[in-house]
């Protein structure tokens, strides 16, 4: 995206908890170009245009950390960047999205930031970001601009993408109880709750606990009132009817007044109710017929229209529903008056807000005619005047809460019909005069159970007390005490995730829990592959927490997910860190060991409270971590006297160590061997020491997670490091009399921890075929090469990996100067290197 010479590079979304922040983000890489030489200050009336479109400005806080802060800022001289990023949270806000967290940070190079902006839903948080930018520069340049068009652009907008209010409510309530919340669909309603087994699903007030049957008894109105009417239920008599004929005729058999309605819609459409003329009753037949093939005909009820709400068989909430009217003042025409309602910023299109606007339509005509009225008269002053027969908040009428004034035979009646329909949630139409008393004493009738009923007129009522029915429904979905997730075992670090991932995954299988696990392989639930390819991101790791039959995930956790869209779970139970170690530098402005640390960090920082932190004690950038988590530590170390493990156990602490040759599990001063190394096959007796390491740290993560440290045992001691559970990662085979080791070690210390393991296999001759990443930098390149030369005598180069680069160009840039005779050597020999073929047929050369 280019204007006035502005560039922003890199717009993306950070989903989940990341480098910059706890909650989702929307990152953007700027460079603000020639207006890195003009603060706000500099641009006369430039304040008064922006807060003049933006009203909502002079209540941000900003640095000064008062109301009206950022406005001073802006008064004092403040830059492009740091403007856009307070004028996107504002008009998220506006679009009912409220945000109040920004960042803007300097890259080290002139004019060229990163911005950081909260968000709620992903493509109205773009345009509102688009829409600032362009705002602020005119603004800046005293260009036309026309906000209130531009907000209301937006905000028509967000109305795709923002949930409705009944899904909202329980997606609040949700996240009040912390549970996870997932969306399916950016646009739809459908929203997961919990992970793996856990997992519930809601659209709208219909949940994965309602069922169809219930749901088609209810769109069947005639059905619906049969089995109400068995059990003793007052409902009104009625008849499905063909034709408006069939209409009256109905009619007077069932005795005015009556009710036209369709058979099988909700939200009121096409309800007509106290008809008592045959005009009146073939006009609200031809409507109800336009909007289903089977019209009911019901004696009419008289009374108000109440709603009772139903949840778990538990009446929570009960309203009065007004149609919606006007009232006249003798000077404007119906028309008129209701322009005049919908000005009303709580009335809005559809049914995210909590008023809907007013429509004049035919359902609206025939309500005037009953009065002798028209669109275009004049009521008189005070004159009430009907503009639906029916209350449904849908056709813009208003609620008052009356849960408190409910008859306890009343609740009891509704709470009948739900359970006789089987519905976990259900909206029960009540007519009556008087809530407060019994049904049956004065005529009154239930006229509809509804399936998934609307929430609003409950949550947000134009008079009475709101009452939290999303919190109810929470309640239902997962009683006090439940819980809504699956453990999550996160394993990060530069070396030895798959190990860890993979070993823990077989600890967990061996408890005989079905594991959802991702690596760089692929996604696996209950020992199946279901995708191939490299799966250490937050999209593969999502895959796993949507699948419904998994009870534990242990997901590989990748720098390169982190940075992009930051994690895939608000929280994990177990946070691992195996290492800390120069790979991938120079990449996505990591350029340092602190920044790849710091990117490793984020999996610790969101370990749950109430679970583990696992730490590499020997690595002095993993083991000051526990400085950034709430949740115990759990330290790992091959050394019996590691200081850290130590200090820690003096406190109380936990650790896993190397003891005389075993295993040992540590807390305070109690240890607990738990295998010796001879019988851990694939760290060949402890000698080798990175899979020691691997060992060490998933014992750590499962014994943390509580798994009982018997079956840990019985893991470590079938686990094997062979192709098929654990591909590239040091498999020994020999063919041909020929040792052959596979393993995927493609930086620096990982080459020379494979050296160490090759050499306490024993000495021999080596032959090395190599591939290295072509987006690592020269000089890593040639510090991977570097590492090896103490153990290789021969090379082939695959020119297999080039990511971007010109063919030759990794070989070429990993040639180093071979020192002469090595001191890990035991022969003078000088290593070899030659292009694999395909590559670079024939050549050869003695540097490498």
């Amino acid at each position: 995206m280019q204007l006035s010479g502005v560039r922003v590079d890199d717009l993306r979304f950070l989903r989940g908890p990341n480098i910059y922040a706890y909650m989702p983000v929307m990152y953007t890489y700027m460079d603000i170009g020639p207006f890195e030489e003009r603060p706000s200050d500099t641009f006369p009336g430039f304040v008064e245009r922006i807060t003049a479109w933006l009203p909502g400005l002079y209540t941000h806080e900003c640095s000064v950390g008062r109301p009206g802060g950022f406005v001073q800022r802006l008064q004092q001289g403040t830059y492009l960047g740091h403007i856009c990023e307070h004028v996107t949270l504002e008009l998220q806000g506006l679009m009912g999205f409220s945000v109040g967290f920004g960042r803007v940070r300097g890259t080290g190079q002139p004019g060229v930031y990163r911005v950081v902006m909260a968000y709620k839903e992903e493509e109205p948080a773009r345009a509102a970001f688009e829409t600032a930018l362009r705002m602020t520069i005119a603004a800046m340049l005293d260009e036309p601009f026309d906000a209130s068009a531009e907000v209301e652009r937006l905000i028509t907008l967000a109305e795709d993408y923002r949930l409705g209010p009944s899904t909202a409510a329980i997606v609040d309530a949700a996240r009040a109880r912390q549970i996870p919340i997932m969306r399916v669909t950016p646009t739809a309603g459908l929203v997961q709750l919990g992970h793996g087994v856990r997992q519930k699903r809601i659209r709208a007030s219909e949940t994965s606990n309602t069922r169809a049957i219930a749901v088609d008894i209810c769109q069947e109105k005639p059905l619906t009132n049969r089995m109400l009417r068995t059990v003793g239920v007052p409902v009104p008599e009625g008849q499905i009817v063909e034709s408006a004929d069939d209409a009256w005729g109905a009619a007077r058999e069932i005795g005015l007044p009556v009710v036209v309605k369709p058979a099988d819609v909700n939200q009121g459409k096409g309800v007509t109710v106290n008809l008592r003329t045959e005009s009146d009753v073939r006009a609200a037949f031809e409507l109800a017929a336009t909007y289903s093939y089977d019209v009911l005909v019901e004696r009419h009820v008289q009374g108000d229209d109440f709603r009772v709400l139903v949840v778990n068989g538990r009446m929570v909430a009960a309203a009065r529903r007004d149609p919606a009217q006007v009232f006249g003042d003798g000077r404007h025409t119906v028309r008129e008056l209701v322009d005049e309602a919908n000005r009303d910023p709580r009335r809005r299109p559809g049914h995210s807000s909590s008023l809907t606007r007013i429509r004049l339509d035919e359902a609206t005509d025939l309500v005037l005619q009953q009065q002798g009225l028209a669109a275009d008269a004049v009521p008189a002053p005070n004159q009430r005047v009907l503009l639906r027969s029916n209350g449904n908040l849908s056709t813009g009428g208003t609620a008052t809460d009356v849960t408190d004034e409910v008859a306890p035979a009343n609740a009891q009646l509704c709470e009948l019909a739900a359970q006789i329909l089987d519905l976990d949630i259900a909206g029960i139409d009540v007519i009556c005069r008087d809530i407060s008393r019994p049904l049956v004493e004065q005529g009154g009738a239930i006229v509809e159970v509804n399936a998934a009923p609307g929430l609003r007129m409950h949550l947000d009522p134009m008079q009475g007390q709101a009452r939290d029915v999303g919190a109810a429904i929470i309640e239902m979905l997962y009683p006090t005490g439940a819980s809504a997730r699956v453990p999550i075992v996160a394993v990060t670090g530069t070396n030895g995730k798959t190990t860890v991932t993979r070993l823990v995954g077989h600890m967990y299988e061996t408890a005989r829990w079905n594991v959802g696990m991702t690596t760089t392989e692929g996604t696996y639930v209950g020992g199946e592959r279901i995708i191939e390819g490299d799966c250490s991101g937050p999209r593969s790791a999502q895959a796993v927490l949507l699948h419904p039959r998994v009870e534990v995930a242990v997901l590989e956790t990748a720098r390169g997910g982190i940075l992009r869209e930051g994690l895939a779970f608000d929280r994990c139970t177990i946070g691992v860190v195996t290492n800390i170690s120069a790979d991938h530098l120079g990449i996505g402005g990591i350029d340092t060991l602190e920044d790849l640390a710091r990117v490793k960090q984020v999996v610790v920082e969101n370990v749950h409270k109430d679970g583990a932190a696992v730490l590499n004690a020997d690595d002095p950038r993993v083991a000051e971590m526990a400085a950034a988590t709430d949740a115990r530590v759990v330290y790992f170390s091959e050394r019996p006297t590691s200081p850290v493990v130590l200090a820690h156990c003096a406190a109380g602490g936990e650790g896993v160590l190397v003891e005389d040759g075993s295993i040992v599990l540590a807390r305070g001063s109690e240890r607990v061997r738990l295998i010796e190394l001879e019988r851990v096959r694939f760290t060949y007796g402890g000698r080798i020491h990175f899979q020691v390491q691997n060992a060490l740290a998933a014992t750590a993560a499962a014994w943390a997670a509580g798994l009982n440290p018997a079956l840990i045992a019985r893991a470590l001691s079938t686990f094997e490091a062979s192709t098929s559970m654990v591909p590239g990662r040091f498999n020994v085979e020999e063919i041909g009399g020929v040792q052959v080791i596979l393993d995927y070690a493609h930086n620096a210390a990982a080459l020379r921890a494979l050296g160490d393991a090759i050499s306490a296999l024993g000495r021999r001759r080596t032959v090395m075929v190599l591939t290295l990443p072509g987006d690592r930098r020269d000089e890593d390149l040639i510090a991977s090469m570097e590492a090896t030369i103490p153990y290789v005598d021969e090379y082939v180069f695959l020119d297999a990996d080039r990511r971007g680069r010109d063919r030759f160009e990794v070989p070429s840039s990993c040639r180093v100067t071979y020192p002469g005779a090595h001191p890990a050597r035991s022969r003078r020999t000088r290593p070899t290197l030659c292009c694999a073929p395909g590559s670079a047929p024939g050549q050869r050369t003695d540097s490498s």
